[in-house]
């Protein structure tokens, strides 16, 4: 379902603090703004869910919100200005990740998170897939040694096809699951637009990738 304009999106991002206006000035000085030593950068936020709470849940960690519709994006960063008080760990981009590289610093970021990707399902529109092999290269540059993606999808085909999309460009699986919410994850927080997926009964695809390197902690410790 194609989401509807909001006419009030464009002046509202303008306002806002957190929405940075030119992300590559920003290049190489993300942890420095956010004064934080870890950053994570989700691509895709839709409306914000994710993004937010997750930067709640964990305030040491840098939260950077990617989304490319402006629209989503204002709901996303209107759901931040609506919170009792707006953590200082958390910057958002409106914009395509296409130009991801220019962003970021060559092994800037610790994590990159790809949840519910839009799925492009005609075979002509794969090169959309932010799991396609040329998204792929641009996060290698930008993460460091031993980053990691970290994909959730309801999915099958863009879940099979990311898979071989990662394997293919040399990177390790070094986690996977095919029905991710079997089991209780307490670090990673259910999104509303995942929760209905959950009560459908519809199974949750998760994997790891990791660029090269040693084997690091799961980046979100149990409490």
């Amino acid at each position: 379902m194609r989401m509807r304009k909001l006419p009030w999106a464009q002046d509202f991002l303008k306002e806002q603090e957190v929405v940075v206006p030119d992300a590559s000035a920003l290049a190489g000085a993300w942890k420095q703004t956010l004064k934080r030593a870890e950053l994570h950068v989700e691509i895709g936020t839709g409306k914000g869910d994710y993004w937010v709470q997750m930067a709640q849940k964990y305030p040491d960690i840098a939260w950077v919100g990617v989304e490319k519709n402006i629209n989503v994006a204002a709901l996303a960063v209107r759901k931040y200005t609506q919170l009792e008080q707006q953590p200082d760990n958390m910057l958002y981009i409106q914009g395509d990740a296409e130009v991801i590289d220019t962003w970021f610093a060559q092994g800037e970021v610790d994590v990159i998170h790809l949840n519910f990707s839009d799925p492009w399902p005609k075979k002509r529109a794969h090169k959309k897939r932010l799991s396609n092999h040329a998204f792929i290269a641009r996060y290698a540059h930008i993460l460091k040694p031993d980053g990691e993606i970290q994909m959730k999808t309801d999915n099958s085909a863009l879940f099979e096809y990311s898979l071989m999309e990662f394997q293919e460009e040399g990177w390790r699986l070094k986690e996977v699951s095919v029905d991710y919410r079997r089991e209780e994850h307490a670090e990673d927080v259910i999104t509303e637009y995942e929760r209905r997926f959950l009560e459908k009964g519809q199974p949750i695809y998760r994997a790891v990738f990791v660029k090269n390197g040693k084997e690091k902690d799961a980046p979100f410790p149990e409490k």
